[in-house]
């Protein structure tokens, strides 16, 4: 029989935190979080996202062991603003047991309808800056910081329950030795001058925080027209300041201006920390960190996080500026390699973006729709 247990407690939420280390202890692909990170972004009096979203958290339980979890949410921007009725669910793991997957939805299940929402999607996060997807292709391929990992038969178990795929992402990853770089150079320049825009680089984590604000205020305006994009709003940009800003490389940041100053395009990335973090097991200390620091200033693979482009100037060149801009810093650094996180299908205009770069296609995932019927 299977118990499902709300997690109420400090201590519950770490093993909420915790399930997924003993769930893929040999698997040589899965990317653990830091713990402590993870359950302070649960932390309702910590993450401002809670000032517009619901979320309770659940571990499933078999014989008194812990066998799954999930976390179901309910963001109101969504629902209210967007008139989106969706239940969403995310950090969800199981054994491949049906019944503990059953019993996991069946929860998400019970609060979406009791709220009067439509449909179930998932996994999903609180926001379009946390994960998303159930991996569907590239289980045999290292995860991401910024990506979750699953066995295959996630997806059976899925569709076993009714799901059907919603919306799907693809993965790539290229190598700088295959890309043009002259090319864009050039074309850069000839960019600049037509538009009259100039790059901005920056040495220091204290140099790009005037620019966070009207940067996410761009992010915003960027994805807007995506059906699944919900907007970052001011608090939530304070928190992302404190926890994610300092943590990236300033030298992987690029910001675009015109010559009033304003800004146009920015983009972001970072070193890859994926084996990092398998190092360090989920812990700063006493040697975690160390291993964060190592691969922050001696990465060969980054990871492109972000990129926002101000719609009147789409189509128009600005990303062989954002580009000719990584590659001076990544020639300095000796970096070989980049790998693009989770890319809706439909959002054709990114995809663009990489065509001339030879983008080798390791990773698909989607998340998985289920109507709720009324009674």
């Amino acid at each position: 029989m299977i118990q499902i247990k709300e997690v109420s407690t400090k201590n519950e939420l770490k093993k909420f935190v915790k399930f997924p280390f003993s769930l893929y202890k040999d698997n040589k692909y899965w990317v653990p979080p830091i713990i402590s990170e993870e359950v302070e972004s649960f932390d309702k009096q910590i993450n401002p996202v809670f000032d517009h979203a619901d979320a309770r958290f659940f571990l499933a339980y078999k014989k008194g062991q812990i066998v799954g979890r999930v976390a179901a949410i309910i963001n109101n921007i969504e629902i209210d603003q967007q008139k989106i009725r969706k239940m969403r669910f995310g950090w969800i793991d199981f054994i491949d047991d049906i019944a503990v997957s059953r019993a996991l939805i069946e929860k998400v299940h019970e609060i979406g309808k009791a709220a009067n929402l439509e449909f179930i999607e998932g996994p999903l996060g609180f926001s379009n800056l946390d994960k998303v997807g159930v991996l569907t292709h590239g289980y045999d391929e290292l995860s991401t910081m910024v990506t979750w990992y699953n066995y295959p038969y996630y997806v059976t178990h899925f569709e076993k329950l009714g799901f059907v795929p919603s919306q799907k992402f693809i993965e790539t990853y290229f190598y700088f030795k295959d890309v043009n770089i002259d090319k864009y150079r050039r074309y850069a320049e000839i960019i600049k001058k037509r538009y009259a825009l100039k790059a901005i680089n920056f040495k220091s984590s204290k140099e790009v925080m005037p620019y966070v604000d009207e940067m996410f205020d761009l992010f915003n305006t960027s994805y807007e027209k995506l059906s699944s994009f919900v907007p970052v709003t001011p608090k939530q940009i304070e928190y992302y300041k404190k926890k994610f800003i300092n943590f990236i490389n300033p030298e992987y940041i690029k910001f675009i201006v015109d010559e009033n100053g304003k800004l146009v395009a920015f983009s972001i990335t970072m070193p890859s920390f994926a084996t990092a973090l398998q190092k360090s097991k989920g812990k700063l200390f006493p040697t975690g960190f160390i291993h964060l620091l190592k691969a922050k200033k001696h990465s060969k693979t980054t990871v492109f996080f972000l990129i926002g482009i101000l719609p009147e100037y789409q189509k128009k060149g600005v990303t062989a500026i954002v580009f000719d801009e990584f590659f001076k810093t990544y020639q300095k650094k000796g970096i070989e390699k980049m790998i693009i996180t989770p890319e809706l299908e439909e959002n054709k205009d990114i995809q663009l973006i990489w065509r001339n770069f030879k983008p080798i296609y390791h990773k698909k995932r989607c998340t998985m729709r289920k109507d709720i019927l009324q009674d």
